[in-house]
């Protein structure tokens, strides 16, 4: 496994939304879904298997994102210093957070093709609002990885928090990372930092 990269790339395969839907999905069955859905297009798409920035773009916002709880995952990824930041500030990370994940992901998804997803033993507990739905990743010639989603349960239905891969914490890795930029320039260095970190997707998005 490759750190980060790695971790991100298996992220591309969390729980999100197919659609609008008349009752709760459950987290497993939601996951399974759009696992499913994810890697049928991308297998499908000779434009998002060759790198087609805008295709992948589109199926990021449109299928990926819907359900992560982005505001959520800054708040438990700037961890203490949360609280230091203004409302604004709070926003701004927030917007900043995401735009960096979508560069992230958008960078992975022609790979996930390659990847095969086991989905482990799953039972919902009655009223259950958190929870943790497991698989492991694999691809021809590497060792599977074990991949778990942390996932609550919101008005809209169930949201991805957070993604442990061999038990390390998405979340927990940007922590650090953050708490070092907050220590040398405040949250409005931290703030910096990922707006400098974006700035290549920005232009990227341009041409």
């Amino acid at each position: 496994m490759s750190g980060l990269k790695q971790v991100l790339i298996a992220v591309l395969f969390a729980a999100c939304s197919l659609g609008a839907a008349a009752e709760i999905v459950p987290p497993d069955v939601l996951a399974k879904n759009t696992t499913n859905e994810v890697l049928r297009i991308v297998k499908q798409d000779k434009d998002i298997k060759s790198g087609n920035n805008k295709k992948i773009l589109d199926l990021v916002e449109q299928i990926i994102l819907p359900n992560f709880d982005f505001r959520q995952m800054t708040q438990l990824a700037v961890g203490k210093n949360w609280g230091k930041a203004t409302p604004e500030q709070q926003e701004n990370l927030v917007n900043e957070f995401r735009t960096m994940l979508v560069r992230t992901y958008s960078a992975s998804l022609s790979s996930v093709a390659d990847y095969r997803v086991e989905f482990k033993p799953f039972k919902l507990a009655p009223g259950a609002s958190d929870v943790t739905v497991n698989t492991e990743v694999s691809k021809p010639g590497a060792p599977p990885i074990p991949i778990d989603y942390r996932m609550e349960k919101k008005d809209a239905g169930w949201k991805v928090y957070d993604v442990l891969v061999d038990n390390v914490s998405m979340v927990t890795v940007y922590r650090n990372s953050f708490n070092s930029e907050v220590r040398k320039g405040g949250v409005e260095g931290l703030l910096a930092a990922l707006s400098r970190r974006n700035q290549p997707a920005a232009s990227g998005a341009k041409k």
